[in-house]
């Protein structure tokens, strides 16, 4: 249901005149005066990861509220681009919107075809691309764009950027050609982390347990299988159980630390089809 109790130009221009308030070199809050594009950061990547975290509770009330606050951080990173000359919110929302309309000429074209996703993911990949070629011809090749691989951020988490990585190798046609190749490949390399186990190199192990973690992400790729996701799937499948362990000690009257490993696990088999 559509809210009449402002319009969009007014909210936005309050939360504007908000963060130019508090910025405010004589009479703004001290601490937003001195903060700095690297200063924030932290919080931008803390602020989206509570997004997700209210989304994965399915807390609406929490994920309104987050959201505010990630939407903040971007106001906040405008605005110091603002003080320094190079753009300011109203280009971010400019740029996003030309880009959004560019990457989906199956919506905003006059004649938009019926599309599966999957043509989808090919055709966003495609834009892309020629966004990045379209960069070099207007502003000269650099080294940022040697590579297939350029423009995938190092401070992704590392599954994900594990993804895009191979997603963008795959682009060009360096992937496995089948499941079976992936699985075949993983207890390769569970084989060679079984082998620096045995003599306990540090320094081995820590290379093939990463090798290990990458060839399965591969797999989830191939299956579709966003790994993220299912990592914190994992995750709260885990929680769920021990936290289930502990309620059942405590109705002993027990504790984890002072319970066998043998009683733990009894009780985990025992409630691991339920919880």
């Amino acid at each position: 249901m559509p809210d009449n109790r402002y319009s969009d130009v007014d909210i936005i221009t309050t939360l504007l005149r908000i963060i130019k308030q508090l910025r405010d070199p004589d009479s703004g809050c001290p601490w937003d005066i001195q903060q700095t594009f690297e200063s924030i950061s932290p919080f931008t990547l803390e602020e989206a990861y509570e997004v997700a975290d209210a989304i994965q509770n399915q807390d609406m009330q929490h994920l309104k509220e987050e959201l505010g606050d990630l939407l903040f951080q971007v106001v906040f990173h405008s605005r110091i681009a603002e003080e320094l000359g190079e753009f300011n919110f109203y280009d971010v929302v400019e740029g996003v919107s030309e880009k959004m309309i560019r990457r989906h000429p199956h919506v905003f074209s006059c004649q938009s075809p019926k599309i599966t996703i999957d043509e989808l993911a090919e055709l966003w990949e495609l834009q892309k691309s020629q966004e990045r070629k379209k960069n070099d011809l207007i502003h000269g090749p650099s080294k940022k764009n040697e590579s297939e691989l350029d423009g995938v951020i190092k401070a992704l988490p590392a599954l994900v950027r594990a993804e895009k990585l191979q997603k963008r190798a795959a682009r060009v046609g360096f992937d496995w050609e089948s499941i079976a190749a992936i699985v075949e490949k993983i207890n390769e390399e569970l084989g060679e982390l079984e082998a620096e186990i045995d003599v306990m190199s540090l320094d081995g192990m820590f290379d093939e347990i990463g090798d290990l973690l990458f060839t399965c992400v591969n797999l989830s790729r191939h299956l579709k299988i966003d790994p993220e996701a299912a990592l914190r799937h994992g995750n709260n499948k885990f929680e769920k159980r021990f936290r289930a362990v502990e309620k059942s000690l405590r109705k002993q009257g027990k504790r984890p630390e002072s319970s066998s490993l043998y009683e733990m696990t009894q009780i985990w088999d025992a409630i691991k089809h339920s919880v």
